[in-house]
């Protein structure tokens, strides 16, 4: 197994992740069961040393509750 040095804020949760990004900037991500947020650089790199890792994105379904997904990268 190959390991790869990353700079992030870690979080307890992916909402807490969200609301960073939302306040701060950044993109809030899911590595090996753990939230992350990095700058958009930072994603970049990662994903392309072909680190598996998940985007969290939050939709609205139809009935207007809001939910966070996960987008998958590598």
């Amino acid at each position: 197994m190959t390991s790869i040095t990353f700079r992030g804020i870690e979080f307890d949760s992916a909402g807490e992740a969200l609301q960073h990004t939302e306040a701060a900037g950044g993109q809030a991500i899911l590595i090996d069961g753990r939230n992350f947020v990095m700058t958009e650089a930072e994603v970049t790199r990662i994903a392309t040393a072909g680190v598996e890792f998940a985007h969290f994105v939050e939709h609205e379904t139809a009935d207007g509750v809001y939910r966070i997904m996960t987008i998958p990268v590598n």
